[in-house]
C-alpha cells in the first residue's frame, strides 16, 4: 500500500511539473531575427582568444591572446580562410619594450584602441603597468615600476593601479578611462591630440597633391608662355602693322583725298 501511495505522489509530481513553466525561463522574452555563426576557431589556429577589437577604418580585428602573452590581426574576408599576424609578443610571459616582434608581456587580459589604430595593454601583473603598442613599437605610458599595489594619480612613472584594471578608450574625452577594479575608482590618462583624430592621413596627402599639382600646372603654363613669346609677338606685330596700314589707307587726308588717289595722281605727273 505504502509502494502504491508513493508511486501515486511521484506521478502526480512529474505531471504538476511538467504543466509549470522552468523557473530558469521564467521572465525571459526572446526577440527574433538574430543567430549566431562562428568566425573561426581558436583551436585550430592554436591560439585561446581572450578578447577582440576592432580594427579603426578596416574590416579586421585586434586579438588578444592572455594564455600566450601575444596580440595578433585577424582578416575575415567575406569567403576564404582566416588570415591570422602576429602584432606584438613573442610567446613568452615577461616585460620587454621595444621592437614589436620581441616585446613581452604577462598574460593581459584587457587592452583598449585608440582612433589611430594604437593598442593600450592592461598588463597589471607586470609590476601594475599600461603598455602602448604602436608601429614603431611598445613602450609603458603607466605604472611598470613598482610591485606593489596603490592608486597614487600623477605622472605615468608615479602613478600606480590595483592587481586587476581594465581600460577602454573614449574618443570624445581624448582619454584612455581606467576601470581600477581593485580600488574601486575609475581614472584617466589624458592621451595626445593626434592619436585621438579621426582624419585620415590619406585625406591629408590628398589634399597635399591636389595643391601641388595646381602649382605645378601653373608653372608649367607660365615656362611654356616665356618660350612661345618670341614667336607668338612678331607675327601678331606684323598682323597688326598690315591692319594699321589698311586703316589709314581707307582715310582721306587733309585735303579730302585718300592714300589711293594720291598715288595715281602721281603717276599721272610722272608720265
Amino acid at each position: 500500500m505504502a509502494t502504491l501511495i508513493h508511486v501515486l505522489a511521484l506521478s502526480v509530481f512529474f505531471y504538476i511539473l511538467g504543466r509549470t513553466p522552468s523557473a530558469a525561463f521564467a521572465g525571459i522574452d526572446y526577440e527574433d531575427g538574430y543567430s549566431v555563426s562562428t568566425l573561426f576557431d581558436g583551436n585550430k589556429l592554436q591560439i585561446y582568444p581572450h578578447s577582440v577589437l576592432p580594427q579603426p577604418g578596416s574590416s579586421n580585428l585586434f586579438l588578444l591572446d592572455s594564455t600566450h602573452s601575444t596580440v595578433y590581426t585577424v582578416s575575415i574576408p567575406e569567403s576564404g580562410e582566416v588570415s591570422l599576424e602576429r602584432l606584438a609578443g613573442n610567446g613568452m610571459s615577461n616585460y620587454s619594450d621595444g621592437d614589436l616582434s620581441s616585446a613581452m608581456f604577462y598574460k593581459p587580459k584587457s587592452f583598449a584602441v585608440d582612433a589611430r589604430g594604437n593598442l593600450y595593454v592592461a598588463d597589471a601583473k607586470n609590476k601594475h603597468a599600461i603598455r602602448k603598442i604602436s608601429k614603431s613599437g611598445v613602450t609603458t605610458i603607466a605604472g611598470g615600476v613598482s610591485d606593489t599595489a596603490g592608486k597614487k594619480d600623477g605622472s605615468g612613472k608615479e602613478a600606480t593601479f590595483s592587481d586587476e584594471y581594465e581600460l577602454v578608450f573614449v574618443p570624445q574625452r581624448c582619454a584612455l578611462i581606467i576601470s581600477d577594479i581593485g580600488n574601486r575608482l575609475v581614472r584617466q590618462i589624458n592621451l595626445r591630440a593626434e592619436d585621438c583624430s579621426t582624419k585620415s592621413q590619406s585625406g591629408l596627402g590628398s589634399t597635399i597633391s591636389w595643391f601641388l599639382g595646381v602649382g605645378l600646372s601653373c608653372l608649367f603654363g607660365l615656362v611654356v608662355g616665356f618660350l612661345l613669346r618670341p614667336f607668338v609677338i612678331p607675327h601678331t606685330g606684323r598682323q597688326h602693322a598690315s591692319l594699321v596700314q589698311r586703316d589709314l589707307e581707307a582715310f582721306p587726308n587733309e585735303s579730302g583725298e585718300t592714300s589711293s588717289d594720291s598715288l595715281l595722281r602721281a603717276q599721272k605727273r610722272s608720265c
